[in-house]
């Protein structure tokens, strides 16, 4: 068998891109997806509830229950809505129109003059959201708190909060969550390039027959592996080139790292993704079946334990075990760096470390398990 040929290697690759031009699937997977769901990721999706709507029920009617009933209508956290009754407002809830309900109970005023603090408020949220019923509970406890404080300095009596803390936020300053989201979305981009359109190439290549063309030539194994995966490398780096485009001009979520050091991030993730769809596709040679075995063996674990839409902290210790071995995991930890903080060595050196790791099994299994033979 000969050596490496570069000018084999030149027609392959040349080859290769052609089929990548004429495919719209490709195509589309490679320049539109990316786009779209970073549009979803962007503006469909958010974790914040900057505003949430809720009811009240003033029973009481008194001075005091006004007072703190207009201190709910003030927030600029709370969309307040005036329910005539408990009933009609547990409806709105069933009904989601509201996201919670305050009750005010008629003995509030009285709890109050009595020098209880604990006048009965009684707050109902929607439990089937824990998310949202957390941001609930968390805007009325601060404005019932607020309001405390005003009572207190206009009474003369004790201010309930003495201590006034001025949080600062680092690496994300107005705590959008955009700009945490959006970066991991890429690493689900770069999967679905990377796993999902390689997995397909040597399938198709058994199913169109010229699989068996090719081995009737002088063509390498080397040869014939690089020249699936240079194409789609190249085509992975444009690909990260738009994201970050429409990411920063478009969407407005900063990048405070390096480009060449991105770059780098990215080709070691690649060689993770691209290692991974060749194997599949080498093992099943059946375009269906690769595409369905990228989509569990890839995707999925990308989107799921990845840490970029699910706290892995949170997640039972057994699951948490196998996020370590997803290479997406450290590919989202090294773009929410890049993105928010900068190029903090000490967090980019380990995630690329792994991601080395990773391209380098990948891809020498692949290479181990390719064959120029037709069984």
């Amino acid at each position: 068998m000969s050596g490496l040929s570069w000018r084999r290697l030149w027609a392959l690759c040349r080859k290769e891109s052609y089929q990548i031009v004429r495919d719209p699937s490709s195509v589309l997977i490679a320049f539109i997806l990316p786009v779209l769901l970073l549009f979803i990721f962007g503006f469909g999706v958010s974790l914040d509830a900057s505003r949430m709507r809720i009811g009240i029920v003033n029973e009481d009617a008194n001075a005091e229950s006004q007072a703190f009933a207009e201190a709910l209508y003030g927030s600029p956290y709370i969309d307040a809505v005036h329910g005539h009754s408990r009933r009609e407002m547990i409806e709105w809830l069933r009904a989601g129109k509201v996201r919670g309900v305050v009750v005010l109970a008629p003995d509030f005023a009285r709890r109050l003059a009595a020098g209880n603090a604990t006048a009965p408020v009684s707050l109902l949220t929607d439990g089937a959201e824990p998310n949202t019923a957390n941001f609930v509970a968390a805007y009325v406890q601060g404005a019932w708190l607020v309001w405390q404080n005003e009572r207190a300095r206009a009474t003369g009596g004790a201010v309930a909060t003495p201590i006034e803390l001025t949080p600062r936020y680092w690496f994300n300053p107005s705590t959008v969550s955009r700009n945490y989201l959006v970066p991991g979305s890429i690493a689900v981009i770069m999967t679905i390039i990377g796993a999902l359109l390689t997995s397909l190439v040597v399938a198709r290549e058994w199913e169109r027959g010229t699989m068996e063309a090719l081995l009737s030539t002088p063509v390498t194994k080397a040869e014939l592996l690089l020249s699936k995966i240079l194409p789609y490398y190249l085509l992975g780096v444009v690909s990260m080139l738009i994201c970050l485009a429409v990411t920063v001009w478009v969407l407005g979520v900063p990048f405070h790292g390096s480009l060449a050091v991105l770059l780098a991030v990215t080709s070691l993730f690649l060689g993770s993704a691209l290692g991974l769809g060749l194997l599949i596709s080498t093992l099943t040679r059946n375009q269906f079946n690769a595409a369905q075995a990228a989509l569990n063996a890839a995707f999925l674990p990308a989107t799921m334990l990845s840490g970029f839409a699910f706290e892995i902290a949170s997640m039972p210790a057994p699951v948490r075990a196998v996020t370590y071995l997803i290479p997406a995991r450290y590919f989202v930890s090294a773009l929410q760096t890049l993105f928010q903080a900068g190029q903090i060595w000490p967090v980019l050196w380990r995630q690329m470390a792994f991601l080395l790791v990773s391209a380098l099994f990948w891809l020498g299994l692949t290479a181990l398990k390719t064959s120029r033979r037709l069984d």
